[in-house]
């Protein structure tokens, strides 16, 4: 829902009721309660986010509800000035604990001088009881502390903490529910994520998120349907379904609902001219899956497919329930059914265990498939997860001297594949102002590739017909035709 629509509803409410018992309506009677609270006092607020584009969705939700507050929102770059700020923190690797941990320590010290300021913290972080633990122990002035399974109760934390002037901490451990018609505010006017399932199966060995984000838990398919038919309405022509798998959505649903049949379905709504998804699971990836997106010209031809490794043995380690096998015969069907498709994916470097002869199996992946690009990551021990417990960690230097060599060849093919599109001329969608150039525009191609060319701030939001004159690594610098 956009910001100015529940805003017409907020002005009705009458807070002198008892609170509703359902929602979203309980929260569109605290969203009323604390804007009678805050009054004409104007206040500011700044959300700042961690981690993956789960959380970026998330704080657009947070950012409307403080919208329709009265909050006026900040940049992030300004934090330090805001009344209220909120940090929607990521739990994947211990050193972005250990990074949020030095930022709360500097606005302690901020908050000292300014007592009024406010300090919630929210996000996968804030699932882990020893993360809470430590907050409340070392950081007591924090404010509100809310987790992942309830972002949608901020309405009634954020009015409880300031009638009552005491703490309000209220995580929950696991959750069923989906609460639908919170106000928005997105980053951009013309795309959006779209979040079409929460939580996860999958359990890899390596990773916390199942976790923290709870188990899997898929939307009905007519609320997705109806929320991009509304962004369509207003404006947004691109699309990105969110999901920690999105190949699995809908396996809870009363009446099961494939990934693919919902795909389809979005692909028919009005004014959306290009779909994206991520991300998805090698085991889950159908071949009813791969028909859709070779028969749907809305589809992007881009999947980011993640290996983590190419060694079956360590991916049965990793608990990933697929081979290096089963993934190259994923990749052979997916560029039979769309030649041009663009690859990128996931790889971690140095996992317990992994030998020479199993990184030499994740090099001769990335040698075959030649990935249009790569994220690498270096392992890091995460407490919590099976695979810290595991012996045979990898040494440093060892680990070091692979992600080099990695890099190197993901970076070798990549400029090959970015190399191939050379004097081609492909639709781009406009996204922003070159930030060093104000003479260029930047924009993305279905392959998620970023172009820079001549442009003005006209264009930002339309797609474009762009000749790549020149491949520069994983950017390209053109001219619009």
């Amino acid at each position: 829902m956009v910001v100015s629509e529940l805003e017409r509803i907020v002005s009705k409410i009458d807070i002198e009721n008892d609170p509703p018992a359902d929602e979203p309506e309980r929260q569109y009677y605290f969203i009323a309660r604390a804007k009678a609270m805050i009054g004409d006092s104007k206040p500011t607020a700044c959300i700042k986010t961690f981690g993956c584009q789960m959380n970026a969705r998330d704080s657009e939700k947070l950012t409307g509800i403080l919208k329709c507050v009265g909050y006026e929102i900040l940049p992030e770059e300004d934090e330090e000035t805001a009344d209220f700020i909120i940090y929607n923190t990521c739990t994947v690797r211990e050193n972005a604990n250990l990074k949020v941990y030095g930022r709360l320590g500097k606005l302690g010290h901020i908050k000292k001088s300014r007592p009024q300021m406010m300090i919630a913290m929210c996000g996968c972080m804030m699932q882990e009881p020893e993360v809470v633990d430590k907050i409340r122990k070392s950081y007591g002035f924090v404010d509100i502390i809310f987790g992942t399974h309830n972002i949608f109760e901020l309405p009634e934390l954020l009015a409880k903490r300031l009638e009552e002037k005491a703490c309000v901490y209220d995580i929950w451990e696991g959750t069923d529910k989906i609460v639908e018609e919170l106000p928005s505010e997105r980053k951009f006017s013309f795309k959006s994520g779209v979040n079409i399932m929460f939580g996860c199966n999958n359990f890899c060995s390596y990773c916390i998120v199942p976790y923290v984000r709870g188990r899997e838990r898929s939307r009905k398919p007519e609320d997705i349907i109806e929320e991009i038919r509304n962004l369509a309405d207003d404006g947004v022509k691109e699309v990105m379904l969110l999901g920690q798998n999105v190949n699995s959505y809908g396996k809870g649903l009363d009446e099961p609902v494939s990934f693919a049949e919902l795909l389809r379905k979005v692909a028919e709504v009005d004014g959306i001219e290009r779909i994206r998804f991520m991300t998805s699971h090698p085991k889950d990836l159908s071949d009813e899956l791969i028909k859709a997106m070779a028969e749907l010209p809305k589809v992007c031809d881009h999947l980011h497919l993640p290996l983590q490794s190419g060694s079956s043995r360590v991916l049965k380690e990793m608990n990933r329930h697929y081979t290096k096998e089963g993934y190259m015969e994923l990749v052979d069907k997916l560029r039979t059914a769309i030649p041009e498709i663009a690859l990128t994916t996931d790889i971690i470097v140095g996992f317990p265990g992994e030998t020479e002869e199993d990184f030499l199996e994740t090099m001769d992946v990335v040698n075959r498939v030649e990935y249009d690009s790569a994220f690498t990551f270096i392992y890091s021990k995460r407490t919590g997860t099976p695979a810290a417990k595991m012996e045979d960690q990898i040494p440093e230097d060892v680990i070091k001297d692979r992600f080099d060599r990695l890099l190197a060849l993901v970076q070798e093919k990549a400029t090959v594949k970015n190399k191939a599109l050379e004097g081609r001329t492909l639709p781009v969608l406009v996204e922003s102002i070159n930030p060093q150039d104000p003479g260029l525009v930047s924009g993305r191609l279905e392959n998620n590739s970023m172009v820079h060319f001549p442009g003005d701030a006209t264009l930002i939001g339309s797609i474009v017909e762009v000749k790549l004159s020149e491949a520069k690594g994983f950017y390209y610098i053109g001219d619009r035709v």
